[in-house]
């Protein structure tokens, strides 16, 4: 699994070294400033130069920082180091320079992770296309609910650089990594992992599914304990086989099923463990009830099963797996019951910003009114719309990019009644949620599971999932 870079993770002595940080924004802001009072020679490079980015530009500035807006694509003189914001695609000019140079490029994970000093907090890692934000808060809620000082860190929550850099002690940290995060750390190297499910997604990013996957993998490089991946997605599994690991790491499944020997699952109601047991081909440890989960979601207890698998290769008892879950509350937009109006459940689940956190989400429901729509991002429909046909009463479509699932829904739902609002004013939810109250009958669910990302209308899948709440609590109070 070549990087074509160092991967080595000796300390890196940053006292005077030439180091280009690569992007403002979230990550590089924080980078910059732990670079430069670690003695760096700090350059920032930027592609926009907008009022944002002139004002962290200044207060770089006045830190003795270099900055150069609206110039990413070229390699500063003497650079030894590139640090990329996550979201920079590898196939930027600046890239194509540092290699030519021999200049090793590393993200923000794999600075924060070279950062770590002795005795630093095991980190227990999560990726996957979706689910990952929950299952690492339940993670670290099970975590917490152990005894254990940890945090919910990475591509949520607390940055890595100030866990790993900050004043507070922890014992083991719960980390989400997003693949372009993964692409970035070549020498991260976690206790122990899950991939969770790969679909496609942020392909132009990654160029194809096969980059994308690869990258993913890194999660498992060098882990220790276990390899946890979802035995419903083989290409999960596939990805465990490949990695390098150490002697006695394991491959730990997590099924909806019945879970066999080193495996999680479901049985009679019961969230169990096969796993992490004495004599795994007979017994299995009781962990939780799947009303336990919150919400008790097919795609959220795979979530849960796959925190309890890294809590239980970190050595956590059985109960508090069972109150980490109990105490988990999950975050808005996500398969949230807003309310019922005239008998029908109206369910946010904006955060369903791709085809396949929306299958899952619509497999979760019968029947559904749909509200789907926005920018697709390269996707295609015809899969998700194909397997969820039998679950829809009806469809409303908004969004730029409607007329791709409009065109699966008459090609594998051609019974299911659609309303197409081509409309993008920021009134048009609340004609969608008219719309689908319309359509929907008393037992039925009205589900906002785009899949498709939220920019073409709103700030993001927040404001998206808030306009719905909105337009719901309208409509109940308007017949009320």
């Amino acid at each position: 699994m070549g990087s074509g870079q160092v991967t080595s993770s000796e300390p890196f002595d940053f006292q005077g070294k030439h180091v280009t940080v690569a992007g403002l924004g979230v990550s590089g802001v924080p980078a910059a400033k732990v670079l430069h009072g670690l003695g760096a020679i700090v350059t920032v490079v930027n592609d926009g130069a907008d009022e944002r980015a002139r004002a962290q530009a200044a207060e770089l500035e006045a830190l003795g920082i270099t900055v150069r807006l609206g110039d990413g694509d070229t390699l500063p003189e003497g650079s030894e180091l590139i640090v990329t914001a996550p979201g920079w695609k590898p196939d930027k000019p600046l890239f194509a320079a540092a290699e030519r140079a021999g200049v090793p490029v590393w993200g923000d994970v794999e600075l924060a992770w070279r950062l770590r000093g002795p005795g630093a907090a095991d980190w227990l890692a999560v990726t996957g296309t979706n689910g990952k934000t929950t299952t690492v808060q339940m993670l670290a809620s099970i975590l917490t609910a152990a005894g254990l000082r940890t945090a919910a860190v990475g591509n949520i929550g607390v940055s890595l650089l100030d866990a790993v850099l900050g004043e507070e002690q922890y014992d083991v940290l719960a980390v989400e990594l997003s693949s372009y995060q993964l692409h970035w750390a070549p020498s991260l190297r976690a206790h122990s992992a899950a991939v969770l499910n790969l679909a496609p997604d942020h392909l132009d990013w990654h160029g194809s599914m096969e980059a994308y996957a690869a990258d993913k993998g890194r999660v498992y490089e060098g882990n220790r304990v276990a390899c946890v991946y979802n035995v419903a997605d083989k290409a999960t599994e596939d990805l465990v086989r490949e990695a390098d690991v150490e002697e006695g790491c394991r491959a730990v499944g997590f099924t909806l099923g019945t879970p066999g020997p080193s495996q999680l699952g479901v049985v009679e109601g019961l969230l169990v463990d096969r796993a992490f047991v004495e004599d795994r081909h007979k017994n299995a440890q009781e962990l939780a009830e799947v009303g336990d989960v919150n919400p008790p979601a097919p795609h959220n207890i795979a979530n849960a099963l796959a925190a309890a698998a890294l809590a239980r290769a970190y050595g956590v008892p059985a109960r508090a797996v069972r109150d980490g879950l109990r105490a988990f509350t999950p975050d808005a937009h996500r398969i949230a019951h807003v309310a019922d109006v005239d008998g029908v459940a109206y369910v946010d689940d904006s955060k369903a910003t791709n085809t396949h956190a929306a299958e899952a989400s619509l497999a979760a429901y019968e029947p559904i009114v749909w509200i789907a729509g926005g920018l697709a991002k390269g996707a295609t429909f015809d899969e998700l719309v194909a397997k969820s046909a039998k679950r829809l009463r009806g469809a409303v479509l908004i969004g730029a990019d409607r007329a791709l699932i409009r065109e699966a829904l008459a090609r594998h739902a051609p019974q299911v009644p659609v309303v197409d609002l081509d409309r993008t004013d920021t009134g048009a939810m609340r004609a969608a949620v008219q719309e689908a109250h319309r359509l929907a009958q008393a037992g039925d669910t009205v589900l906002l599971a785009p899949a498709c990302a939220s920019m073409d209308m709103f700030a993001n899948y927040n404001k998206r999932g808030d306009a719905f709440a909105d337009a719901v609590r309208e409509l109940g109070s308007a017949d009320g």
